[in-house]
């Protein structure tokens, strides 16, 4: 148990249940039957187990403890952000009537102390509830400290803050096995790296977003993340990592794909846009195609959902000025269909 994570301990609770319950099917339907001290000595291991991984990691035993954490989960989600929202509106409220030591003070304080009770609480909760709310304000208080100090000292914007800001929510987001800051500092690591691939070509670095190309190598990166740093200590960090990544490398084609005059490419904009096209088209596809080879369906989904989209704007550009509108939808309902078709082949080969 000592190599074990809380994700692999919570899989062996699920199988556990799984399994009693397909035994009780098996035994009812006179399939498999097993000897009262054979069902006993089963029942015996099962219970040791679980009891063993609850007190280590504090998982769902049952349906009912894994809906209450469900449940859980989500008022640990609601709470962390109405807590983060009422640390930053705190500050608005009554940041000007202080003097400029206190406010720096305050500041200090408030990152600091909040990190430290973050650990703290994480120490002592086996749940994780509490330590992930506290992880949130953490991560609230540092980025109001950056930013105001920033504006108090009248410090010249930079985007080297997203960098800082970044690193804490991955540190926190690692350290509580934490989703939604995991998400918040990929959105901090991809503004940045777009953000420095900007300047590198001659863009002022608040002006990144004019040129979609910007987003390619930070979803590049993002892609490659689970592929080289495993993760199966923590709970959907990998797929995270694949989801951002198709987003920040294919979404940016489907806006070229429409809008050449963004690109730094030295072509016609009609050109570019016919390249982007192919490009989102193979990329998506393949998408779909690594997510089926390699098992990971948000993959599929990520990608499937890009291509349908890159398909229906394609529809929009040849057909909507072409043919009365009950035609173009009829096209648009054929082609889903005709996906249906494919994607059941698809599902149907692969479980074979």
């Amino acid at each position: 148990m000592d190599n074990l994570s809380k994700a692999d301990a919570q899989r062996r609770a699920d199988d556990i249940r799984i399994f009693r319950d397909e035994l009780e099917r098996l035994h009812g339907a006179n399939v498999l039957a097993l000897t009262d001290e054979q069902r006993q000595a089963v029942a015996l291991h099962h219970d040791a187990l679980l009891a063993g991984y609850a007190q280590s990691f504090d998982i769902d035993r049952d349906r009912q403890a894994k809906q209450l954490s469900l449940g859980m989960r989500i008022a640990s989600f609601l709470g962390a952000l109405a807590l983060a929202a009422s640390v930053f509106f705190l500050f608005n409220q009554y940041w000007g009537l202080l003097p400029t030591a206190v406010q720096v003070t305050l500041l200090i304080v408030a990152s600091l102390g909040s990190l430290l009770a973050a650990v703290w609480i994480g120490r002592r909760d086996s749940s994780g509830y509490f330590a992930k709310l506290a992880a949130m304000v953490a991560f609230t208080c540092f980025v109001l400290n950056v930013s105001l100090l920033g504006g108090m000292f009248n410090i010249a914007p930079s985007d080297k803050a997203f960098l800082a800001w970044a690193a804490l929510a991955l540190l926190l987001a690692y350290t509580f096995d934490l989703r939604l800051l995991l998400a918040a500092g990929i959105l901090c690591a991809i503004a940045f790296i777009s953000m420095r691939v900007g300047t590198w070509s001659g863009l002022y670095w608040f002006d990144f977003g004019e040129r979609p190309e910007n987003f390619i190598p930070a979803g590049l990166l993002l892609l490659l993340t689970p592929v080289l740093i495993r993760h199966d200590r923590f709970t959907g960090f990998a797929s995270i990592y694949r989801v951002f990544g198709l987003l920040t490398s294919i979404l940016p084609l489907l806006v070229l794909a429409n809008w050449g005059n963004g690109s730094y490419l030295p072509m016609s904009a009609s050109t570019v846009e016919h390249l982007y096209q192919v490009l989102g088209f193979v990329a998506s596809g393949a998408a779909v195609w690594w997510g089926v080879r390699r098992e990971h369906p948000e993959t599929v989904n990520t990608g499937t959902t890009l291509f349908v989209i890159f398909l229906y704007t394609k529809f929009y550009d040849w057909w909507w000025e072409l043919v009365p509108k009950f035609v173009f939808f009829l096209l648009i309902a054929l082609t889903a269909m005709l996906f249906l078709v494919v994607m059941k082949r698809l599902r149907t080969g692969g479980a074979k």
